[in-house]
């Protein structure tokens, strides 16, 4: 190993190290159990030499990519793609119904259903392979037309329809808290995130033996996510700065 590559992975596990600590101390400050909270790292901006480097230390188990496109070319035809065995691959952007195909193929989890017609195509895909593929339902925290999701009070009814399709492994919820909030104004909203969780999905684990998961929490409000209950939070930038 190069001398600038060993110095990048350990800025890269110093990074590591200080999230999961954070992880820690805000968990124990809450009573919350850290061990129950499984880093997402979101790989979608991050040089590949820095995830291969991560994967490579046993620190990157689940990765997040939001361009079904990138990530084919990233995990699946190229550089990556010797080191796809060991992650958890979710597709956590906003995902149109025409790449469904795609993403069935490449993902072992599509983190942001937001509508029974994208349900529908994702069932139909994952049929075609035989394979029941584990999703989250995304929610919609702000009135913002550019972020997706589904209104909080129309998620059980889309659960409902979801349990229904065969081949489709509902495991939780995902949702993207508003920008530039002071923790005082998450803390009620990541609150009420988590009763919702608890609501539909109160036992820890699906019918299928998953691991049910509330993924909320990104580099600038993971903290306050994990102690009010967020099991999986998505942090890039913070983990690979």
């Amino acid at each position: 190993m190069l001398p600038t590559e060993t110095a990048r992975k350990e800025k890269l596990l110093e990074n590591f190290s200080n999230i999961t600590q954070r992880i820690k101390s805000a968990c124990e400050a809450a009573s919350k159990n850290p061990a129950e909270v499984e880093l997402l790292a979101v790989t979608k901006y991050a040089a590949v030499e820095d995830t291969r480097l991560l994967v490579e230390a046993g620190k990157i188990k689940f990765a997040g990519e939001s361009r079904v496109q990138d990530a084919e070319s990233k995990w699946v035809n190229g550089p990556l793609s010797g080191l796809r065995p060991a992650v958890e691959l979710h597709f956590i952007g906003h995902l149109q119904t025409n790449k469904a195909a795609m993403a069935v193929e490449i993902f072992d989890s599509v983190d942001c259903v937001d509508s029974l017609k994208l349900a529908l195509e994702l069932n139909k895909h994952a049929a075609k392979t035989g394979r029941r593929l584990s999703v989250l339902l995304q929610l919609k925290l702000t009135n913002s037309p550019s972020q997706h999701g589904i209104p909080p009070e129309d998620a059980p009814g889309l659960l409902a329809e979801i349990k229904k399709l065969s081949n489709l492994s509902p495991e939780g919820y995902m949702a993207i808290a508003p920008l530039a909030r002071e923790p005082e104004t998450l803390k009620p909203l990541f609150a009420s995130v988590k009763k919702i969780f608890d609501r539909d999905f109160p036992e820890r684990a699906n019918k299928d033996g998953r691991r049910n998961r509330l993924s909320l929490g990104m580099s600038g409000d993971f903290e306050q996510a994990v102690a009010e209950g967020a099991t999986l939070p998505r942090l890039g930038s913070m983990l690979f700065a």
